[in-house]
């Protein structure tokens, strides 16, 4: 096939345009891939849950009858062993599941101030 001489050059500085613009939208343009977006959607909804469930953590750590002896375990456990200590007393377990969540423990920790 014979290509005139001008087409050579218009193509070369098409693919170097193309290669150029997809580097630069990678890097500095904030153009990510579908899983890198999906992962980032999830994370964000899983911490928008988080955030929803601090309030009624809070509240059922208020309106529990035996809220005195519950804190002041949690208090009497070291840094560390305070979000096991929250989880171990109930308040993490959502109502409406089996198990506490080790995520909105810690936000309950840190929301309850101790």
């Amino acid at each position: 096939m014979n290509m005139p001489e001008w087409l050579k050059p218009g193509i070369y500085g098409a693919l170097i345009g193309a290669v150029f613009v997809g580097v630069v939208g990678f890097t500095w343009g904030g153009w990510v891939t579908g899983g890198t977006a999906n992962d980032r959607a999830m994370a964000m909804s899983r911490d928008d849950v988080v955030a929803s469930m601090v309030p009624v953590c809070l509240d059922m750590a208020r309106s529990d009858p035996s809220r005195t002896d519950k804190l002041a375990t949690i208090r009497a456990a070291s840094s560390y062993q305070r979000r096991d200590a929250l989880m171990d007393a109930g308040l993490a377990t959502m109502p409406g599941t089996d198990a506490p969540d080790r995520d909105i423990a810690q936000a309950c920790l840190a929301a309850l101030e101790l």
